[in-house]
């Protein structure tokens, strides 16, 4: 299992993350294959809590988001945020949401580093990155 991103996509949230004082987040729309999640498009969600230690995504613009892709035959495959100042591996506050969107957790910093977690019961398991 693992997620499958092009190097463009990957590359335009990291440099998101390096320019914003707050935490980018959004949603990595695409396609389950084989075990594998295949994103076909990444769409910036405004961060409502304009905050540099969380992120909650704007309602309104994330069910325009998800409605947008759905209607394109795409569904969401992850969603992706960045840490400020600390490592891109899920906080407690990144626990809870993985409860809620049981998808790929791609998580980012401001150096260009990068991890993707997946939630299996109460477990957080880092699952591979491939960049093409």
């Amino acid at each position: 299992m693992g997620l499958i991103i092009r190097q463009e996509d990957l590359k335009a949230i990291i440099k998101m993350a390096e320019k914003s004082a707050v935490e980018v987040c959004g949603f990595l729309f695409g396609r389950g294959e084989g075990g594998n999640f295949i994103v076909e498009e990444v769409r910036f969600v405004p961060n409502r809590l304009n905050s540099p230690t969380a992120f909650e995504m704007e309602p309104v613009e994330m069910l325009q988001a998800i409605d947008e892709a759905e209607e394109r035959g795409l569904e969401v495959v992850g969603i992706f945020h960045s840490h400020l100042k600390c490592p891109p591996v899920p906080s407690g506050r990144d626990l809870k949401g993985m409860r809620l969107w049981p998808v790929v957790w791609l998580i980012v910093d401001e150096k260009g580093n990068y991890g993707a977690f997946v939630l299996e019961g109460d477990r957080i398991r880092e699952v591979g990155v491939e960049v093409v």
